[in-house]
């Protein structure tokens, strides 16, 4: 526990934030519970995330219980017992990690399952009350850093009901998602469509027969494809998410075209018939009116321009298959917030240029290893033939606690010991990896 939470350290500093995600609310929170006047606008009409579960690891764990929300996050959510690997064609057991008390011990927390509406509620209940303005429909279209003497602040232009108008703060955080307007003042770039579809779906669990006993989650991988399944709201509700590889996508590429629609409900019909019926059983769950095409960007090596710096998806959406999309956001939140009150703990006053550097120094190389390790991990998942039968037997390879060292990197990290700072090559993925992804 941060025995600086809760205090006024950055009383008088005055901050905005582009996005009412979960990123950009729990900034808003971690900022104010240390006395920044925060004011965070978000373009829709209200806070909600697109979506259904969302899992949230140790390294998460320990944030929400900084910020005061673990209890209530519990309550809501659900706390699975194990993540279970299958293989998605012949339904084998390939791997299991269980969440017991030596998990707990070793990484200082448990494994959360929560709907993201719920947890992003929560959030914002407690950035309010702790004294942070978020406003709705407001939306942030430009920003600039201006110099008036030794004063150096941030011009905000936002759009509201009311038109344009601008706002100053000492700090700009932008948290405005994958389709960031803010990132454009950096780079010109676009998400990378990785060819793959989500589908997703929710269900009684009580009431779902041949689901109703489930308490981990459970993840069949094979080739093209994957499935997840897991309870969510205290066991009320069964979350289910469907990937696959859109076959007119790539179809469209190879033929040196930009496919204008993929993933459709077709491709969903005839995407899981090569696998195990306990998967192909479960595709009827999933809602038919809405899927999502994954996408990833690029890691960038700078997110700061004078008083802005990006942050969240802005900065670095990764591909979903570590589970930490989320929670990569929340340690941007925490991070900017702990190295703020440490420079003036230790200064006696704010300094926005050093803590923006520092912060881009620590989460830089962190976030580009889970974006770089998220690709590589879903390549794996998606293996056929004599790749899938070596992965199988390697992930069966591994017993009991064997597989915590593939994962102390990811569930074991603390942004106040300043790893990256101060050794980025911590980011880079292993020389062991780089062939198998031509890295």
């Amino acid at each position: 526990m941060n025995l600086k939470e809760n205090n006024a350290s950055l009383e008088g500093t005055r901050i905005i934030i582009s996005g009412g995600g979960i990123g950009g609310v729990s900034a808003a929170l971690a900022l104010a519970q240390k006395g920044a006047a925060v004011e965070l606008f978000e373009k829709s009409a209200e806070f909600r995330e697109v979506g259904a579960g969302l899992q949230i690891g140790p390294h998460g764990w320990r944030m929400l219980e900084q910020w005061g929300v673990l209890d209530i996050a519990v309550n809501a959510g659900y706390l699975p017992k194990a993540i279970q690997f299958r293989d998605a064609v012949s339904g084998d057991d390939l791997l299991r990690l269980s969440f017991d008390e030596d998990f707990e011990r070793h990484y200082g927390g448990r494994y959360l399952v929560i709907h993201r509406s719920d947890l992003l509620s929560i959030l914002v209940d407690a950035a309010r009350d702790a004294g942070a303005q978020l406003l709705n429909n407001v939306k942030v279209v430009d920003a600039a850093t201006e110099h008036e003497g030794d004063c150096v602040k941030v011009k905000a232009e936002i759009k509201d009901q009311h038109g344009l108008r601008s706002v100053e703060a000492e700090v700009l955080l932008a948290f405005d998602g994958i389709h960031s307007t803010l990132r454009k003042k950096f780079i010109s770039d676009q998400p990378v469509p990785s060819g793959y579809v989500a589908y997703r779906g929710t269900s009684s669990l009580a009431e779902d027969k041949g689901m109703s006993e489930l308490e981990d989650v459970l993840g069949y991988i094979g080739p093209d494809c994957h499935f997840i399944q897991y309870p969510l709201r205290c066991g009320e509700l069964l979350n289910q998410v469907g990937v696959f590889r859109s076959k007119n996508y790539f179809d469209a590429i190879d033929n040196g075209a930009v496919p204008e629609e993929w993933g459709t409900n077709k491709e969903l019909s005839v995407a899981y018939k090569h696998c195990h019926q306990s998967v192909q059983s479960r595709v009827d769950y999933l809602w038919k009116d809405r899927w999502w095409k994954m996408s990833d960007r690029e890691p960038l090596d700078n997110w700061k321009k004078g008083r802005i710096i990006l942050l969240g998806d802005a900065a670095h959406p990764p591909l979903q298959y570590l589970a930490s999309g989320a929670v990569m956001a929340m340690e941007d939140a925490a991070c900017i917030a702990d190295y703020a009150a440490d420079y003036v703990a230790e200064n006696g006053e704010v300094n926005w240029d050093h803590i923006l550097d520092e912060v881009q120094a620590e989460r830089i190389p962190r976030c580009t290893r889970i974006q770089t390790t998220g690709r590589f991990w879903g390549d794996l998942w998606h293996e056929s033939g004599r790749a899938r039968a070596i992965r199988n037997e390697l992930f069966r390879a591994v017993s009991g606690t064997g597989w915590y060292k593939y994962a102390d990197w990811l569930w074991r990290y603390d942004h106040r010991e300043r790893a990256y700072v101060k050794n980025p090559d911590l980011g880079k993925m292993p020389e062991e990896l780089k062939d198998i992804v031509g890295s």
